[in-house]
């Protein structure tokens, strides 16, 4: 049985820590370490979680860099631990094996990451819960370099809202990138694909997880995905473009709207044409001054002051 860090990165979390707690607590698996870091919380955050057994560290928030914040929870797991699990402060565990699922499969040696599915929160509207059944189907699968020519992008796809890397392996590829505006976790995945591990996804293990986002905020994150694939072209170069899998979600969301909640339709178009839009826009955002990006961006402390 491998030894496991559980990490969450925290920034005010407190209305969430009742049910991520009592998630977490009926786990038949419990973490062998459990590491916060937190950016500076305002709230009742680092006492609750200190309470709850976590070993806390402390960051600014001008510190929290998605990449680099991640790879810093993995150098502390690494100390005495061979897979590192990551989970948001949004997630609620959905069932009490959760974890112990998610971390059956690195009993594969040939296995360097995981991550589980996601279904929405209760109370989740018909958008959101789409996004979460197109994302994340009930069939659990192995993805390797041998898969990218079939499937493309999505070989690469992960969430760092609940996945799991094996600490050598990530080691083995250079961790995650230091300084990332978003996607860290597919970026890590990628390389250890590239470099002959398995990545896998765990139907089974379950954790709810879901955001209902306003059309601004959409298009903002958004505008951060097309920064990302600006920023990484390798990654687009190694697995192709995500154009077929955005086709594919956007016919599926409209037939499912249709079904369930027709009034919803022609929303779902116009954050369709927002997010196209924001995409655009982040690819070329060498082209954008530095202020625009600001305004434009979900993620702004990623961009320099100025």
């Amino acid at each position: 049985m491998v030894r496991f860090a559980l990490v969450i990165p925290t920034l005010n979390a407190g209305q969430d820590l009742d049910a991520l707690l009592e998630s977490l607590q009926r786990q038949t698996r419990q973490p062998d370490r459990f590491l916060v870091i937190d950016s500076s919380s305002e709230d009742e955050t680092v006492p609750r979680l200190r309470a709850a057994g976590a070993d806390i560290e402390v960051i600014s928030r001008a510190e929290f860099n998605h990449g680099g914040t991640r790879m810093k929870g993995a150098r502390m797991a690494a100390e005495d631990c061979e897979v590192v699990l990551f989970l948001t402060q949004d997630v609620i565990l959905h069932t009490d094996d959760a974890l112990e699922r998610l971390l059956k499969v690195f009993s594969d040696p040939a296995v360097g990451s995981a991550y589980g599915r996601q279904i929405p929160h209760e109370g989740a509207a018909a958008i959101e819960r789409f996004s979460r059944f197109f994302s994340y189907g009930g069939k659990s699968a192995r993805f390797t370099r041998a898969d990218i020519p079939r499937i493309g992008f999505r070989t690469a796809f992960c969430s760092n809202a609940f996945s799991a890397f094996r600490l050598a392996a990530l080691t083995e590829v250079g961790g995650f990138p230091e300084r990332t505006i978003f996607g860290e976790d597919a970026l890590a995945v990628a390389e250890l694909i590239l470099a002959g591990h398995t990545h896998c996804y765990v139907a089974d293990a379950v954790v709810r997880h879901s955001h209902s986002y306003t059309l601004g905020q959409e298009f903002r994150r958004y505008f951060d995905i097309g920064v990302m694939h600006a920023q990484n072209r390798k990654l687009i170069e190694d697995f192709g473009s995500p154009s077929g899998a955005g086709k594919n979600f956007v016919l599926g969301e409209l037939r499912y709207l249709a079904g369930v909640a027709p009034w919803r339709v022609p929303e779902a178009i116009l954050r369709t044409v927002l997010k196209y839009t924001a995409y655009k826009l982040g690819r070329r955002e060498e082209k954008i001054s530095l202020s625009w990006k600001k305004r434009l961006s979900m993620h702004k402390r990623y961009w320099p002051a100025g």
